[in-house]
């Protein structure tokens, strides 16, 4: 049976009470996992929006909540050095008992790093840099004193103690919003899972997997071994009138046409119960052994009971 995740952007502005009770809502209607993303800002404009950092956020949570796992879509590998990250999610996971998901990606959103004194390099400098970081983290991990020597980083008889919990390790998801070559060549060398958010169809996506699976054979890796998931970006309607209500107000919201909106989400996963059963299903036929489904904000609560009750007690 796949593991069902809701998805938090701090960057939106939660309090911490508000992913408590995300927490508490999502456990009681078949969610395992609490995933959030790793941002500093939303935008150069969002001066009043609270924005709790999601390290500290699901150290908190994982404290409170003895049952909840927590997953990061995903960590900016640029935002700290990759000892570092080793160091916060072995303690993480020491804290939680064994309940972290080690989401992980190359980053991409310029403004940030702008706004916080990080250098942007190309694309493909940044999966590069992302690769030798997973390299580290994996050996720090492992190794009672481990050294590295790469393009990007170098460390010299690196001391982490204690190790996480997981053996032989947490997951490390490698995320990607792409779905470029280059990423999913990288991810099938170096991961311990993929994850394509937040615009896939199960036909895309498809086709990603097998993308991904001539990768791992090419680099000498059984694909079976790269665990598979998928971000979802959700919104689930009593009824078709209920859905069209939805899609126009949110089309004049955004001030464009209703046939643009549409275009606009017609791969996400969006509909009636009975619609998503069926994609639903779609998705569970590509051996997705996690989704993470990301409703609209300020509706999770409601959705995520929604889709619990109607959809996932379905499958």
């Amino acid at each position: 049976m796949p593991e069902f995740g809701i998805q938090i952007e701090p960057q939106f502005g939660y309090d911490f009470k508000e992913v408590m009770e995300i927490a508490r809502i999502g456990r009681g209607h078949g969610f395992s996992t609490l995933w959030f993303s790793d941002h500093f800002m939303l935008d150069a404009d969002a001066t009043q929006n609270v924005l709790l950092d999601p390290w500290l956020l699901m150290t908190a949570l994982v404290m409170l909540d003895k049952k909840i796992r927590v997953g990061s879509l995903v960590f900016c590998n640029s935002y700290r050095q990759p000892a570092l990250h080793a160091k916060m999610a072995a303690t993480l996971d020491v804290l939680s008992e064994g309940r972290l998901e080690f989401g992980f990606g190359a980053g991409w959103k310029k403004i940030e790093y702008n706004a916080y004194g990080y250098q942007f390099p190309p694309y493909l400098t940044r999966i590069e840099q992302m690769e030798e970081a997973v390299e580290i983290i994996k050996g720090i991990w492992r190794e009672e004193k481990f050294s590295f020597e790469g393009k990007h980083y170098r460390i010299k008889d690196a001391v982490s103690f204690p190790k996480p919990v997981q053996k032989p390790r947490p997951t490390i998801w490698i995320g990607t919003n792409r779905g470029g070559d280059h990423m999913i060549e990288s991810i099938a060398k170096h991961g311990d899972g993929i994850n394509f958010a937040w615009g896939f169809s199960a036909q895309q996506l498809e086709m990603a997997f097998g993308k991904m699976e001539g990768f791992a054979s090419k680099s000498g890796r059984e694909p079976s071994e790269i665990k598979r998931s998928v971000g979802l970006w959700t919104g689930v309607f009593a009824d078709e009138d209920e859905m069209e209500k939805k899609l126009a107000e949110r089309a004049e919201k955004r001030d464009i046409s209703l046939e643009e909106y549409r275009a606009r989400v017609a791969s996400s996963f969006w509909g009636t119960p009975d619609m998503l059963v069926e994609k639903l299903r779609d998705f569970l036929a590509l051996d997705i052994s996690h989704f993470i489904f990301m409703f609209p904000y300020e509706e999770e609560k409601k959705q995520a009971r929604m889709l619990g009750e109607k959809v996932l007690k379905r499958i």
